[in-house]
């Protein structure tokens, strides 16, 4: 083939306050206990998880939960690998305070390292289980580990992991019905109970 055969595109001038194409996945809205738990599941290979580097101050990492609509940042290094979770619990709670009576400081040098849980607290689940699960395991497993998010993990054969996939019990009690009016997880939890017709 010849390349004389093709014609050109015609192209234009990119218009100041153009935005670019987010990847959505849509969630069912109405789940059931026994469904499966990919159901609730925010999968990363369909989103992006919002992130942010340990070295990043508490305060512009609340600014980008605030801008994104999210609970929850991944917490990265320099070379890409995930060293922590942060969480608006650990912003808005008593962290920020504890910190500060230990160390010293004010609250605009607190960084996200300082409160963030580091990747040795972090538990995970495994991918080839939660493609077995039914959205109750992983309700039962988040309030057992009393977390607020679950993170889903595939693993090589060498042994590492990526993180494919987030749950959030917040997320996981709007698809049950239950009424989520604030983000405390004991009161989560028992709205999820009462949402949920009993047998």
């Amino acid at each position: 083939m010849m390349i004389k055969e093709y014609s050109e595109l015609h192209s234009v001038p990119l218009k100041s306050g153009a935005t670019f194409v987010r990847p959505i996945q849509v969630l069912p809205s109405h789940v059931k206990l026994s469904d499966p738990a990919s159901s609730v599941m925010t999968d990363l290979t369909k989103v992006s998880v919002v992130n942010v580097r340990a070295k990043t101050t508490m305060d512009k990492a609340n600014a980008k939960m605030i801008r994104y609509g999210v609970r929850m940042l991944l917490v990265l290094d320099d070379n890409e690998q995930v060293v922590g979770l942060l969480t608006a619990s650990d912003v808005l709670g008593e962290k920020p305070m504890r910190f500060l009576q230990s160390v010293g400081g004010t609250h605009a040098e607190i960084l996200v390292s300082d409160i963030m849980s580091s990747q040795s607290e972090l538990e995970v689940l495994k991918s080839d289980e939660v493609q077995k699960a039914a959205v109750g395991n992983i309700v039962v497993s988040l309030k057992k580990a009393n977390r607020q998010h679950g993170l889903v993990v595939t693993e090589a054969a060498d042994g590492r992991q990526s993180l494919c996939g987030l749950f959030s019990i917040t997320q996981i009690a709007r698809q049950l019905g239950a009424q989520v009016h604030n983000f405390e997880l004991a009161r989560t939890f028992a709205e999820i109970e009462a949402a949920i017709p009993h047998a």
